[in-house]
């Protein structure tokens, strides 16, 4: 389960300042519903995946024996 801020709070916040699992999260959500979304979700959802782009991807640094490499948002 996801527990963080919700897209109110983030919306005010520029995508660089959203945290790994923020954008894991928002980005599963709005790709569920890219066929329903408006062109603000749509460019909601672009800039979501470019932020992921720019930080390299949705990957876990290193693994350890608790954790893999993928990111889990839950």
């Amino acid at each position: 389960m996801y527990v963080g801020r919700d897209m109110t709070e983030l919306s005010m916040l520029p995508k660089s300042k959203w945290n790994q699992d923020e954008l894991a999260y928002f980005h599963h959500s709005l790709q569920q519903m890219v066929p329903y979304l408006n062109q603000e979700g749509q460019t909601i959802h672009r800039e979501i995946i470019e932020e992921i782009e720019n930080r390299g991807g949705l990957h876990r640094q290193e693994a350890d024996y608790t954790h893999g490499t993928e990111v889990k948002f839950d």
